[in-house]
């Protein structure tokens, strides 16, 4: 695995993140401020609901440039013995399935495809997170899964 392409696709779809986003929020506020959504009488919510909903995205869009500019520094990060932010990391279970880890600073749950490979990303708060700071090759870690424990081993960090 080619840890700078993974760091591409992130940079991608981080960036498409914020652009959709974008595009929600002037959407929400174009409906907010139409003339049509001017409140007739105080029963029509229309224009009020589509105020909170711009508000909304416009948080939306906040998020979206404080996450990308919290991975700039993981992004940078050079390889290290123990997983730490940053770091592109490679489990495998019982049955020599492999499962490919970005930790990151943010954006817990995006997941990018590079060759065939399925990257999610983890953040240090969410439990595989705490389960892999630290940790170095050939550790074991444990995931409960719907009461159902699910064993893993570092193969790989870069």
């Amino acid at each position: 695995m080619n840890k700078t392409h993974v760091i591409e696709h992130l940079r991608f779809a981080l960036e498409a993140q914020l652009t959709t986003a974008k595009v929600a929020a002037k959407t929400a506020h174009d409906t907010a401020t139409h003339e049509e959504n001017i409140a007739e009488n105080k029963y029509d919510t229309l224009g009020l609901e589509a105020a909170y909903l711009a508000q909304g995205q416009a948080q939306r869009v906040n998020d979206c440039y404080k996450s990308i500019e919290l991975f700039e520094p993981a992004f940078n990060e050079k390889p290290t013995d123990k997983i730490a932010i940053g770091s592109l990391v490679c489990l495998e279970d019982d049955n020599a399935a492999q499962k490919w880890f970005y930790l990151g600073p943010a954006a817990g749950g995006l997941t990018v495809n590079v060759k065939q490979h399925a990257i999610a990303v983890v953040t240090p708060g969410a439990p595989m997170g705490k389960q892999l700071l630290n940790k170095q090759l050939d550790d074991e870690i444990t995931l409960k899964i719907a009461s159902k424990a699910h064993e893993y081993v570092v193969v790989e960090i870069l």
